[in-house]
């Protein structure tokens, strides 16, 4: 059964409020422990909420005042599509990059397939040479 509009902003609410505390244990409310997340840029997909949680988290201390703010939100039976704007700094190590100091900001879309009321899959885009661009190592 599709969720509804409103359930579908809540679960994202939910999970965009908890990585603006710079928390990833929003996941498990969020994602399906089972998921597949894909995201461009990333050689192979995430398998499971465990890597999506490592993987978030890794970026997270990264650009640990990273905000995001969803701009805009379409449902469609058990997809869901956001486009979405992030600003942080970099702070911490980016995998062996040291901080740079330097702010982003870029955008970015989502869509999920849903099941049982969770994200069983994602497709994710966002511009990481623009942000690699602005952090000075582009």
């Amino acid at each position: 059964m599709p969720l509804s509009l409103s359930e579908v902003i809540e679960y994202e609410r939910v999970w965009v409020e908890s990585l603006n505390r710079g928390d990833v244990s929003a996941a498990d409310r969020v994602f399906a422990a089972d998921c597949v997340v894909h995201i461009t840029g990333v050689s192979e997909p995430l398998h499971g909420v465990g890597a999506l949680k490592q993987f978030v988290g890794g970026m997270l201390a990264a650009f640990a005042d990273v905000q995001f703010t969803i701009e805009d939100q379409l449902v469609d039976g058990n997809r869901a599509a956001f486009r979405w704007q992030a600003t942080g700094t970099h702070t911490g190590p980016l995998g062996e990059v040291p901080p740079t100091g330097r702010s982003f900001r870029i955008d970015g879309v989502i869509f999920d397939r849903l099941a049982n009321g969770m994200v069983a899959e994602r497709w994710e885009q966002w511009d990481q040479p623009g942000m690699l661009r602005q952090l000075g190592l582009m």
